[in-house]
């Protein structure tokens, strides 16, 4: 099936859309998502409020919109990141993926926390933002895979599940075919969790004058990670 060729109109869209998100995450900066308006936004571009509606129809289409991009922007920063380093070198993957996530998030603050951040009063996210979402934990999770398939050993014995522990995981192991091993999965789940709540600590200011170098704490952490989930040197 062919498409269409996109006409003057098609690429003015493109532009306005773009514009309208560009000023949103500005919004971000000022205001946060709780406080996103599609007048100011409005007001910022030089537009009737009627016209950015057209658009987006409210400000939920507007905060999923910002959702997708980010997530999909931050996905494909950390997928680039990790795609660089040779396939054998594990540790090597995992340090540069969740490097890359920590940059993102620096230069990223205020989109950071609409992803990681409180939930948005009166918002609840649709299927559109499930697969954007995915894609970071998914280069972690292919890592998982990897690790399990060359048969490498856990950083410590591994402890017995219980059923309920197990079955609290079972949507994320049916996700991946159940490829990788339930005392590994957990062991991931909690790398996520490590990653995910440092870099939460360290960009709201949770860490201040108790961590001095930042760097070097997160460094340290994300190794001490790679070594509970067997990740060889």
């Amino acid at each position: 099936m062919t498409t269409a060729p996109r006409t003057a109109r098609d690429f003015a869209r493109i532009e306005l859309t773009r514009a309208i998100l560009v000023a949103a995450r500005a919004q971000l900066a000022a205001v946060g998502p709780g406080e996103l308006s599609l007048r100011a936004v409005a007001r910022e571009l030089g537009m009737a409020s009627s016209a950015v509606y057209r658009y987006f129809p409210s400000r939920d289409h507007l905060i999923t919109a910002l959702l997708v991009e980010c997530y999909n922007e931050s996905g494909g920063a950390v997928e680039a990141a990790e795609k660089q380093v040779p396939r054998s070198r594990h540790r090597r993957r995992w340090l540069a993926a969740t490097g890359e996530l920590r940059d993102w998030a620096r230069a990223n603050h205020f989109e950071y926390a609409l992803l990681y951040g409180s939930p948005v009063p009166g918002y609840a996210a649709p299927q559109d933002t499930i697969g954007p979402a995915q894609r970071v934990p998914q280069v972690l999770l292919g890592l998982m895979v990897d690790i399990e398939e060359a048969h490498l050993p856990l950083g410590s014995p591994p402890v017995a599940l219980t059923r309920a522990q197990r079955a609290a995981m079972a949507p994320i192991s049916a996700l991946m075919d159940g490829r990788i091993g339930d005392e590994r999965l957990a062991r991931a789940l909690m790398a996520w969790a490590t990653l995910i709540g440092q870099i939460s600590l360290e960009l709201f200011g949770h860490l201040h004058q108790g961590v001095l170098d930042y760097d070097a704490h997160f460094r340290r952490l994300m190794e001490s990670v790679a070594d509970d989930l067997g990740l060889p040197g």
